[in-house]
C-alpha cells in the first residue's frame, strides 16, 4: 500500500484493498490495531455498526469508537476541535490514545450510544492505518471477540472468538501494545480520564495539565466510553486477583506470578513481566491460553498499586468480577 511498510506483517495490498471494498459494501473486517484486534465497519452506516452489535453481542448502551488515518477526517465525525485535542493528537497520534469529543450528524446514534460524544482515535499500525485509508471512511471498530471475554490480540484469537460472524481477517502478527486505548472526554471543564490504558494519565497530564477520573456509570445508562461494564476482558476460566500468593485451595488453576510465589497446590505458573508496559503487553495472550486448558481458575498475583500500573488494574479487575 503506498506509504506504508505492509511486508513484515505478511499482509498484501491486495489483501487491504479487498479489506477496504468490503468496509465500502457494509461488511465487517477484523484488522490489527497497536493494541488489539479490531472489529471493523463503516462508522457512518448504521446498518454496517448494526452488524457488529449482533457479531459480538455487544448492548447498544455501549458506544464505539471511531477509526481515523488523518486529520482531516476528524471533521467528518467530530464536531468540535479544541486546542487540548490538537496538543494531544500532535504528542501521541496515531497512538492509543482515544479522544471523545461533540459528534457530527453523520454519526449514527447507534455508534456512540445515543450520546452526543463520539469517541475518535488514529490507531498506530500501518496496516490499520492503510485500511482506513484505503476505505476512504472513518471505521468504527470495538474488539474483535464477543462482548465481555478476552480481548484478541491475535488473528487466531479473532477466528476462535467469532468464527464466520466476521466477513474477512486481515492477519498481521501479535498486537505490541496488548490493551485497550486510553478514552478521554475533552467535553468537560476539566478533561476527564474515562478508561485507562496504552497512554498513562501522568503523559496526558504533562501535555494539558490536571486530569479527572470518572465515576463508574449506572448499568442501566449509555456509557460514556468502552469497557466500563463491570465484568469485562473475562476469560471464560474464573479469574481471581489475589494478595501474597494466595491461590484458591480447590480444583486445578493457574497462577500468574509477579512478586509472590504461590502458596498452596497449583497445576501451571506463568511468570509475568515486572514491567507494566511488558505485562500489559503480555496479559490477553496468556490468558487466551490458558482458558482452554479445562482449569478451575485462574489466579493472579495482584500488580502493585502504582500509577503506570493503573490500566493493568482496571483490565483485572474487570476480569475478576463475579459472573
Amino acid at each position: 500500500m503506498p506509504g506504508y511498510d505492509l511486508t513484515s506483517f505478511g499482509v498484501t495490498e491486495a489483501q487491504v484493498t479487498h479489506a477496504a471494498e468490503l468496509i465500502r459494501a457494509g461488511r465487517l473486517v477484523a484488522f490489527p490495531t497497536e493494541t488489539v484486534y479490531g472489529l471493523g465497519a463503516n462508522a457512518l452506516d448504521a446498518a454496517a455498526v448494526a452488524r457488529i452489535f449482533e457479531a459480538k453481542g455487544r448492548p447498544h448502551s455501549s458506544p464505539i469508537i471511531c477509526h481515523i488515518s488523518s486529520l482531516e477526517m476528524v471533521g467528518e465525525i467530530a464536531a468540535v476541535w479544541p486546542e487540548s485535542a490538537q496538543k494531544l493528537a500532535g504528542k501521541f497520534w496515531p497512538g492509543p490514545l482515544t479522544l471523545v469529543l461533540p459528534k457530527t450528524s453523520a454519526v449514527p446514534d447507534l455508534v456512540t450510544a445515543g450520546l452526543p460524544t463520539v469517541g475518535v482515535r488514529m490507531p498506530a499500525h500501518p496496516i490499520a492505518l492503510a485500511l482506513l485509508t484505503a476505505s476512504q471512511v472513518p471505521i468504527a471498530a470495538p474488539s474483535a471477540n464477543r462482548f465481555t471475554q478476552v480481548s484478541p490480540t491475535t488473528a487466531e484469537h479473532v477466528r476462535h472468538s467469532l468464527g464466520d460472524r466476521v466477513d474477512y481477517i486481515l492477519d498481521g502478527g501479535p498486537c505490541p501494545v496488548g490493551i485497550e486505548s486510553t478514552v478521554l472526554t475533552l467535553t468537560e471543564p476539566v478533561p476527564v480520564l474515562l478508561r485507562p490504558g496504552g497512554i498513562s494519565r501522568q503523559q496526558i497530564e504533562e501535555v494539558i495539565g490536571p486530569v479527572a477520573s470518572a465515576q463508574e456509570p449506572q448499568a442501566d445508562t449509555a456509557h460514556a466510553s468502552p469497557g466500563l461494564h463491570p465484568r469485562h476482558y473475562s476469560p471464560r476460566t474464573r479469574l481471581y486477583l489475589v494478595e501474597n500468593g494466595k491461590v484458591p485451595g480447590e480444583g486445578s488453576g493457574a497462577y500468574l506470578q509477579l512478586a509472590h510465589a504461590p502458596h498452596g497446590a497449583v497445576t501451571e505458573v506463568v511468570p509475568m513481566p515486572r514491567d507494566a508496559a511488558g505485562y500489559a503487553a503480555r496479559l490477553y495472550e496468556v490468558l487466551h491460553f490458558l482458558d482452554v486448558r479445562c482449569l478451575d481458575w485462574i489466579a493472579v498475583d495482584t500488580p502493585p498499586d502504582l500509577p503506570e500500573w493503573e490500566a493493568v488494574q482496571d483490565r483485572l479487575r474487570r476480569a475478576a468480577s463475579a459472573k
